[in-house]
């Protein structure tokens, strides 16, 4: 190994003498004397060479003497610690005076280079230094690292100590510029320094590889202890969930079983409120009930009252022709009807009735047939009376005509004037034979009906009751619903009629019903079709006028699918009204008065006829039923055929009507009422027949009404005068209230 480089002999102290060497002891002379050395190798032919002794581990190394010079982040701190070391050298060594400076030292612009390249002076302790791989701990200890983290100060050492390295390799290049011997022992020494610097690099390299291993490694432990933390969060969190959870369904269960504990006793609560409710609703119907049944009593008691009191002042009549006083009679009769109307009135207010009070009012009913029993012996007592009376009387007047007759027997008769005025001749009282003849055939009709389903009639087995029943109450709830509602609701009852008229099952109330069930089923329901059809007319369109349009509309639909429907119709409506026929029923020898006034259409029960305004409302709404039958026609039916019942017999029945004498009261209320109801069709179908048959009525036949009419009982009378004079002055006859226009089918 070559002797280090302050132990050696240089060229540059041979050339300059021995005084070099002689003063070697003076640091600063051997500094000038080696810059006089290396200014003299720049200048010659070897200096301007370039040796690579490396080819390619070296070209790093001395790519800085070829390449410009460049400058780390630290350059400027290290020189300034270089110039502050080298003076304080220089103190230390006592330097010459200014003058041998000045003669020694380079040029300025010469000298400022290597003092930026050289870390310091060339003396023999740092020469030595130098060879000695312990400079760079030296170094590392006089240079202060900044605080910065580990990585960065790891990477600032080695960044100074490449640029010290560097700064190191290019002064080697000027010694060894010097001479060839001292540039071998330079590129050896180079060579040793490189080879320390790569060591010393890749030892650098090492620990940052360790430190990036030992950091990486401490990061892994980081998360991995971060994610322990975390794990160990979500665990403690799950445990707390699961813990809250499982109180929160204890709680919930401990709920539901309170939940439970309580809906039970609710229940079992409700369940006896609901059994006090029916208990209490049941006792409520049961009251109501009694109330009713007592209430009806009233009503009935209070009736027959009426009833009673009524037939004292017919009585009146006999006051003169019998020389009888019946006015305490009838006194007394008003105030027994005041003080059951006063009672019935107070009840009404009140409530319901008490038993009490039915006691009350069936004391004040005995006591009025007692009054009225009374009151029959009286005027029976003065009849045979007054009947032996007249007797006496005949007898005496039969003399006197006898006696009259016999005077008149001598005298000759008398000479009638020949303009004298002929009596107009009287109408008849009965129908024709033809209309006799159709009336007993439809009654005939009925009858042979009745009695074809007359076994079933009166059979006893509960299965035959049981379907009959069924069949009548799908006979008669659609005919009850019938109203002026809705069209469709109107057509959904006459599908049902007419699905059970042809024979398929119908639905009524909740029970499934065929008329094929029995062998007279159908006859049973046409017979009782026809009678609800006539019922519905004198209860329904007595009260309620217009119903008899949608009433009429499903009998002619149903009369012109099944025409026996229709015959047993007539006949019922002639039966219940004889004045539809036209027919004024004649007293029959032998009959009862009680079958005479139902045969004349009054109600009679329990011997007792009904009201004259009742038995005229009734009347009036089977004639307008009959006229809204006759001029309406089903409009989903076969419209190619003639109307099975049309005006034409509308026609017939006014023409019967005026060529009968006419009827106190009745005869100008069915005139009226028909005449309202199809006038307006009447009018367009006959047009001047029926403005002549109308003028027939208001010359020929209303005074003849009025000829027989009373002063109490005109009210009807004027009322059809007064609806002729505004016919015929108008010229027209409007449409009836309640007749069905086009819009009523899309309701």
């Amino acid at each position: 190994m070559a002797a280090p480089l302050g132990k050696r002999k240089w060229p540059c102290a041979r050339r300059g003498g021995g005084a070099a060497y002689k003063g070697a002891g003076s640091a600063m002379e051997a500094r000038d004397l080696r810059w006089e050395t290396l200014e003299a190798l720049r200048a010659s032919s070897k200096g301007r060479l370039k040796y690579f002794r490396h080819s390619d581990r070296d070209e790093d190394i001395l790519e800085g003497c070829i390449s410009p010079l460049m400058l780390s982040s630290y350059a400027g701190w290290v020189l300034d610690r270089m110039a502050g070391s080298s003076a304080q050298a220089a103190a230390r060594s006592g330097c010459a005076p200014g003058g041998a400076a000045s003669h020694t030292a380079p040029p300025a612009e010469e000298s400022s280079a290597p003092a930026c390249e050289e870390p310091s002076p060339p003396s023999r302790s740092e020469t030595k230094g130098s060879s000695d791989p312990g400079v760079l701990e030296v170094n590392q200890e006089v240079l202060p690292i900044p605080p910065v983290s580990k990585m960065a100060k790891v990477e600032g050492c080695i960044q100074m100590y490449e640029e010290i390295y560097r700064m190191k390799g290019r002064l080697c290049l000027y010694f060894l510029l010097v001479n060839s011997g001292a540039t071998l022992w330079c590129f050896w020494h180079l060579c040793i320094l490189q080879e320390r610097l790569r060591q010393r690099q890749e030892q650098q390299e090492q620990m940052v590889r360790a430190a990036c291993d030992m950091a990486r490694e401490q990061l892994k432990r980081f998360d991995e202890m971060k994610e322990l933390k975390r794990r160990q969060e979500i665990q403690e969190l799950r445990e707390v969930m699961e813990k809250s959870l499982k109180e929160t369904q204890g709680q919930q269960e401990k709920l539901k079983e309170e939940h439970r504990h309580r809906a039970k006793i609710l229940n079992l609560k409700l369940r006896e409120a609901e059994q006090q409710r029916q208990r209490q609703e049941e006792q409520e119907r049961l009251r109501r009930e009694e109330g009713q049944e007592r209430l009806r009593r009233l009503y009935s008691i209070q009736e027959e009252l009426l009833q009673l009191n009524q037939q004292i002042d017919p009585n009146y009549k006999h006051k003169d022709l019998l020389k009888i006083d019946l006015s305490a009679y009838s006194n007394r009769g008003n105030q027994i009807c005041g003080l059951v109307s006063g009672l019935i009135r107070t009840t009404s207010e009140r409530g319901f009735p008490s038993q009490v009070d039915v006691a009350n009012t069936e004391q004040a009913l005995k006591e009025m047939r007692g009054l009225i029993s009374s009151m029959q012996q009286e005027i029976a007592a003065a009849v045979e009376e007054k009947k032996r009376r007249d007797e006496q009387e005949k007898k005496q007047k039969q003399e006197e005509l006898l006696k009259k007759q016999q005077a008149e027997a001598q005298t000759p008769a008398p000479v009638q004037p020949a303009g004298g005025k002929q009596q107009k001749g009287a109408l008849s009282v009965k129908a024709g034979e033809g209309v006799m003849k159709w009336y007993q055939q439809l009654q005939d009709t009925a009858a042979q009906c009745a009695a074809a389903f007359s076994a079933m009639s009166h059979s006893k087995d509960t299965e035959v009751k049981k379907i009959r029943m069924e069949l009548q109450k799908a006979v008669t709830i659609p005919v009850s619903q019938i109203s002026t509602i809705a069209g469709s609701q109107l057509r959904q009852i006459f599908d049902k009629l007419n699905n059970l008229l042809s024979g398929k099952p119908v639905q009524s109330a909740g029970e499934t019903v065929l008329v094929t069930q029995l062998p007279q089923g159908l006859d049973f329901v046409y017979y009782k079709l026809a009678e609800k059809f006539v019922r519905q007319g004198e209860e329904e369109v007595a009260s309620h006028r217009e119903s008899a349009f949608p009433i009429a509309l499903v009998i002619s639909g149903i009369w012109e699918a099944y025409p026996r429907v229709g015959e047993l119709f007539l006949a019922h409506l002639h039966k219940t009204c004889p004045y539809s026929v036209p027919f004024y029923p004649a007293y029959k020898e032998g009959a009862s008065m009680e079958e005479y006034q139902r045969m004349l259409g009054y109600l009679v029960q329990d011997s007792k006829m009904e009201e004259e305004d009742h038995f005229l409302k009734r009347m009036s709404g089977l004639i307008r039923l009959y006229a809204a039958v006759i001029q309406l026609r089903w409009p989903y039916g076969n419209k190619q055929g003639a109307h099975p019942h049309g005006l034409s017999y509308g026609w017939c029945w006014l023409a019967q009507m005026l060529n009968m004498e006419p009827l106190v009261v009745v005869t100008a209320t069915l005139l009226y009422d028909f005449l309202e109801v199809c006038g307006h069709a009447l009018m367009k179908q006959y047009h001047c027949q029926f403005w002549k048959l109308l003028l027939v009525m208001q010359e020929d036949y209303i005074p003849r009404i009025e000829a027989i009419t009373n002063v109490g009982q005109k009210a009807s009378l004027t009322r059809f005068k007064q609806f002729l004079q505004e016919s015929l002055q108008k010229k027209d006859i409007p449409l009836p209230k309640g007749f069905p226009q086009p819009s009523f089918w899309r309701s």
